[in-house]
């Protein structure tokens, strides 16, 4: 696994836009007061051209123009950290103009998470490069910075290698520019209905609805990832942003089938954001209609995904989670 180089305050920071752009006016702010945030810590960033267009459909801009503005900062010697500038759900488009071997030659920190998880899955499941699952970079503009935010830039600073599940999230899904709006506590759940679960083994997940997309095509290469990495054994983590309980017990199904879950040592979901289901079935037992024949540990209600705060999530990186009446850690092992 290749890890790109930690940051320091030498290092700038590119900002494109391969789904969705920002038009709106409380993200110019947000954009402009994470320009001055991440100034204050010694660190440049540049924007695509991108990153402040639309089109009516909710793309920033043509797949090619996407493409080759990521590529732009894949080559530029002088970019060592990609943020996403958003979500969105026309990402996959611009995967065919996407050019792998040049990404291999040129490896550094990309970040995003939702609609970016197809970006991020292929770069680590088929060029063996680490990559970031977390914060848009409209929360590091955010006017007080939550510890979340803090410790994402600490962990590819090199300077921290636990993270601790937070007290409280966001149940909604609000962008602002003072901080988050916290409203209820965090407490994770084991579906096994264990007190205490303890497992390690190598990241690699993202978004469901996103990773159903492309799985079986040649931007995944998850069976083979799971193989390489045998003696470590795999942890995947997911979350949801729309989510049917019934669709989820087939998507789990249709992942299994590809071999996505083979050598798994546990398995750990975020708090979904939008959940439905036609025959009143929990989030957490369509989950475990689907996993529960891996007898490993499944913890539910992470800090991982669109109810927020998040934590930072390295595709790639070998961790050890440890579950506690309701609190989990999750510590990198470098």
């Amino acid at each position: 696994m290749i890890f790109p180089k930690y940051l320091d305050n030498s290092n700038k920071i590119g900002v494109t836009a391969p789904s969705a752009g920002v038009t709106k006016e409380g993200d110019h702010t947000r954009f402009h007061n994470g320009c001055t945030a991440l100034k204050t810590k010694g660190y440049d960033v540049t924007f695509t051209d991108n990153v402040f267009t639309s089109d009516p459909y909710g793309r920033s801009s043509d797949k090619e123009t996407r493409a080759r503005e990521f590529m732009s900062l894949i080559t530029d010697t002088s970019i060592d950290y990609i943020v996403s500038a958003k979500g969105g759900d026309f990402l996959a488009e611009m995967l065919p103009l996407i050019d792998y071997d040049i990404i291999k030659k040129n490896p550094k920190w990309v970040q995003g998470y939702s609609d970016n998880t197809s970006l991020l899955f292929s770069i680590t499941t088929l060029c063996d490069i680490a990559t970031v699952y977390s914060y848009h970079f409209g929360n590091f503009g955010m006017n007080t910075w939550h510890k979340s935010i803090a410790d994402n830039i600490s962990i590819l600073e090199g300077k921290l290698k636990k993270q601790t599940s937070f007290d409280m999230y966001q149940n909604s899904f609000d962008d602002n520019t003072s901080g988050f709006c916290f409203t209820d506590k965090v407490m994770l759940k084991s579906g096994r209905k264990t007190n205490e679960e303890i497992f390690e083994g190598r990241l690699i997940g993202g978004c469901l609805d996103v990773l159903v997309d492309i799985a079986g095509t040649k931007y995944e290469n998850a069976a083979g990832f799971a193989e390489k990495y045998a003696d470590d054994g795999i942890i995947w983590y997911m979350e949801s942003f729309d989510a049917v309980g019934e669709r989820i017990i087939i998507n789990l199904w249709k992942l299994k089938e590809l071999g996505w879950f083979k050598n798994v040592k546990g398995f750990i979901f975020g708090r979904p954001c939008f959940y439905k289901s036609f025959s009143d079935l929990s989030y957490m037992d369509a989950v475990m209609t689907a996993l529960s024949e891996y007898n490993v540990p499944v913890i539910f209600d992470a800090d991982i995904g669109h109810r927020e705060p998040q934590w930072t999530m390295i595709n790639g990186a070998k961790a050890k989670i440890h579950y506690d009446n309701g609190k989990a850690t999750i510590v990198y092992i470098y």
